[in-house]
């Protein structure tokens, strides 16, 4: 009540310090910093095996589901997709945005390295390739 007393007797006073509240509010505004896009770098990682002559269907079932089922153990995985293809298989695991990615990458590796043996001899090892600057990958 003692600021609509304040205004009601002196107009000229309350005019100014509204306005000394607008300028400062534009001024404040123009310095605040908002990053509208910031710098975030998602921890991907990407397994890839080659099985030489085999077709989609053995590649999936022999390899990409052996990969997925040992890695799927990792804690702190996003999304876990993969592609098999004509001799290839394509494993791409993305972790939370607070884990870190090169603990993330040994533990895949760590990971692909102990299902190695229950592969068949004709699979070629698994190379794991990490991008942390990778976006999202996106389950299909």
């Amino acid at each position: 009540m003692w600021f609509t007393r304040i205004s009601l007797k002196n107009p000229v006073f309350a005019t100014m310090v509204m306005l000394a509240i607008v300028v400062l509010g534009l001024f404040s505004y123009q310095r605040l910093k908002v990053d509208q896009f910031p710098n975030i770098d998602f921890p991907v990682v990407v397994v890839t095996a080659e099985y030489p002559g085999a077709s989609p269907e053995i590649v999936e079932s022999e390899v990409t589901k052996k990969i997925e089922e040992g890695v799927n153990s990792i804690a702190g995985i996003d999304i876990l997709a993969s592609r098999s293809y004509e001799g290839q298989a394509v494993v791409i695991i993305q972790f939370q945005l607070q884990i870190d990615g090169r603990k993330a990458a040994d533990d895949v590796r760590e990971k692909v390295a102990s299902i190695r043996p229950t592969f068949r001899t004709e699979v070629k090892d698994g190379q794991v390739y990490v991008d942390l600057s990778a976006p999202a990958a996106t389950a299909s």
